[in-house]
């Protein structure tokens, strides 16, 4: 691969601003695809799941898949949208060996939804506005698998697969306006925007917005301009960017790419480019069409969409509690601050919490567990929070096992540490390590009584009314028990048998 030369961060933007547009397609969760009856489950076997018109084969006819519309009024309703009274489709003409009918069954000047804004919380608690301009229905394309190459793209393959499954399935493309006047933080916005969404979509029920899968993913457009001018500069489009931390890191390396190209003299192409995981590059893929060349005409085969006013209306009182006004509302609830909950977004935390507390922990204890043990179990593997091995079910039971007694916070650590490496559910851990608390008094008693014996001077302070040094006494007989007494026992002991009031 070809070195790109790049300017650095903070001397791009000394000299430009940046300028955005993200279009985010989300594939939607419905059983049959946009414009037939083929089934979209995944895993099925190539090119099972297809029909005549799904392959664009002469005579077959399109319907319009109705979920797949409401999901699209959803969407449209979710971004603050105005919800057009009449639209229709369009035939966008390109040929691709993975689009069966050498046209994309799409919507052009006419979509379903159009003038809306998401408002998205950066890091620092900043509040950025982004403008929508549209979010359309369209069809997905098939998928091509080259085979041969060293990078699983064509360059280099020795010939080329094509799976027709995914032909059809239902999109819907959300795309913004241009995004102006966040400067440096272009990045950091482009992340907040794209998981903002995400979490709006899931909320909606519309799909799983499983970016992994592709059940979601973004384009990122990226210009810059000199300081003080108006005019746009040429754009480049990163394709198919497919997680979060990409996004951003895709937006970064195109400022300092066209950063390095205009400060040198040079032009910037209008592109598309491929995003690489692997270093946070992008390389050039094809010069970017205009509209113009998509020779975009109304799709003869289908009639127009004029969703009835009273539905709009139903579907607008039916949209549930959406992510931002949500995590405000728990944050009341919780009594945490800005920052506290910040982390938990940032952990990817908030679902695993809720889930947690529907098991029958309370807020704080699921939080504690969360960001505390598994999140710091989560980073030293390397591995997503929703990813470890352990079930908000589980972690519910480790709670209710110290809000019992049963278990002390050092003791429950050694709990999830087992059920973390397979050893059973919590109950389970605790009977094969024997960890219960230790609370009888007779037990405790004898533990006292030698830590006493064996720390005479310290128990002499105690004696003298020094009740903070009862803190040495206690940590002994918890080293004499393998951390297992109950503490709070322990002291009261200390003190009964020295003879002094606590």
């Amino acid at each position: 691969m070809t070195v790109t030369e790049l300017l650095s961060y903070e001397d791009a933007l000394e000299s430009y601003d940046p300028v955005m547009g993200l279009e985010v397609h989300v594939e939607l969760g419905t059983r049959t695809k946009m414009f037939c009856g083929c089934s979209t489950e995944l895993g099925a076997d190539p090119n099972s799941q297809t029909c005549p018109t799904c392959l664009g084969l002469p005579g077959a006819l399109p319907v319009v898949n109705a979920i797949g519309v409401e999901s699209a009024i959803k969407i449209g309703l979710a971004l603050n949208c105005d919800i057009a009274q009449w639209c229709r489709f369009a035939r966008k003409n390109y040929f691709y060996p993975d689009m069966p009918k050498n046209f994309q069954t799409s919507q052009y000047d006419e979509p379903i939804a159009y003038n809306g804004y998401l408002d998205v919380q950066l890091e620092d608690g900043e509040v950025f506005r982004v403008q929508i301009e549209r979010a359309h229905m369209e069809e997905d394309t098939g998928k091509s698998l080259h085979v041969g190459g060293a990078t699983g793209r064509i360059h280099g393959a020795s010939h080329s697969l094509l799976d027709y499954n995914r032909a059809g399935i239902p999109l819907i493309e959300i795309v913004t306006k241009p995004i102006e006047g966040a400067g440096a933080r272009a990045p950091e916005v482009a992340k907040a925007y794209v998981a903002e969404l995400r979490e709006l979509i899931k909320a909606l029920g519309v799909s799983e917005a499983r970016m992994e899968q592709g059940q979601m993913r973004c384009d990122v457009n990226l210009s810059l301009r000199p300081h003080g001018r108006e005019k746009f500069g040429t754009r480049s489009e990163t394709k198919n960017v497919n997680s979060l931390r990409s996004v951003e890191r895709a937006a970064r390396f195109e400022i300092q790419r066209h950063a390095a190209v205009l400060s040198s003299g040079g032009t910037i192409l209008q592109e598309t480019r491929h995003f690489h995981e692997e270093d946070g590059s992008t390389t050039s893929g094809r010069i970017k069409e205009e509209a113009e060349d998509y020779r975009y005409f109304p799709e003869p085969d289908l009639v127009p969409v004029a969703p009835a006013r009273d539905w709009v209306e139903e579907l607008r009182a039916g949209l549930p509690e959406l992510p931002r006004l949500r995590r405000k509302r728990l944050q009341e609830s919780w009594g945490i601050a800005d920052h506290e909950m910040q982390s938990v977004l940032n952990a990817g935390a908030l679902d695993l919490i809720l889930a947690t507390i529907d098991e029958g922990a309370d807020a704080a204890a699921a939080r504690k567990w969360w960001m505390g043990e598994l999140a710091r179990h989560a980073n030293e593997s390397g591995a997503e929070l929703a990813d470890v091995p352990i079930t908000p079910a589980q972690v519910a039971r480790v709670a209710a096992l110290v809000s019992a007694g049963d278990l002390n916070d050092k003791l429950a650590r050694q709990v999830i540490e087992g059920v973390l490496a397979g050893e059973g559910d919590p109950d389970q851990v605790v009977d094969k390590r024997g960890l219960k608390v230790v609370s009888d008094d007779g037990a405790l008693g004898a533990a006292v009584d030698e830590a006493i014996a064996s720390n005479a001077a310290i128990a002499d302070k105690i004696r003298g009314g020094n009740l903070a040094a009862a803190g040495a006494l206690i940590g002994a007989v918890m080293k004499l028990t393998r951390g297992q007494a109950d503490a709070k026992r322990v002291r009261e002991l200390v003190l009964e048998k020295l003879g002094v009031q606590g």
